[in-house]
């Protein structure tokens, strides 16, 4: 059995190593990284050098990428080694798939995707404020309602639902959400006997915080559906 390491603070380069990577998965640039975080761009600049890093400055970037914990960057931690990581890494891979994710900025183009899929998965990614997640449920209450029932709009009919799309796209778009999504081909069996296959699409619609939108999504590599 391996003995787990000790807790020890990051060093300067661990933390520079930590700031690129988690900058890197989420596809920010350096200032995108100091106007999200409030530091200033020289500031980045020396932490992703190896330079020093104060406590408020660690601080502001676990805030930066969303940590649980802000003092993430100060505490002593058992930091793995490379065969903990490679091992963890090589699960992650086997368990789960990248999506790429796309903008979703217009109301005709979610009923679009409405219309190409069979089911979908939607969800907001961060605690949205009440007055947001309801429009967000809106939103999703409304093309899951025009995906069951789209051959029976009239084109009149779908110029409105259109626009009625676009009004809450443009509201969460205001009250800082921003909406991405991704589609997934997947195979979906009844529990009968011999039962065949069958191949549907799944289409993600996730909220992000406006400036901290990915451009993948993972999912679990396991999505067959049985009924």
């Amino acid at each position: 059995m391996t003995t787990p390491t000790p807790p020890r603070p990051l060093t300067t380069g661990e933390i520079a190593a930590l700031i690129r990577h988690f900058r890197g998965m989420r596809h920010w640039s350096q200032e995108q990284l100091a106007e999200i975080s409030g530091l200033n761009i020289r500031t980045i600049q020396r932490v992703e050098q190896g330079g020093s890093a104060s406590f408020d400055t660690r601080r502001a970037l676990a805030r930066a990428f969303d940590f649980d914990d802000i003092d993430s960057f100060n505490k002593p931690i058992s930091v793995p080694s490379e065969d903990e990581l490679r091992g963890a890494k090589e699960k992650f891979d086997r368990e789960n798939i990248m999506l790429p994710a796309f903008s979703l900025t217009t109301g005709r183009q979610l009923a679009q995707l409405a219309e190409a899929c069979e089911m979908d998965l939607s969800e907001p990614v961060f605690d949205l404020p009440r007055d947001a997640a309801e429009l967000f449920a809106e939103l999703v209450d409304a093309f899951r309602e025009y995906r069951e029932c789209s051959e029976l709009y009239s084109e009149v009919q779908r110029i409105d639902l259109y626009e009625d799309l676009q009004s809450k796209i443009d509201e969460l778009k205001a009250k800082g959400v921003s909406l991405r999504y991704a589609e997934r081909k997947v195979q979906v069996g009844a529990r009968i006997l011999n039962a065949e296959l069958m191949p549907m699409t799944v289409l993600y619609v996730l909220a992000f915080q406006l400036g901290k939108e990915p451009q993948q999504i993972a999912t679990p590599r396991s999505a067959q559906i049985s009924f």
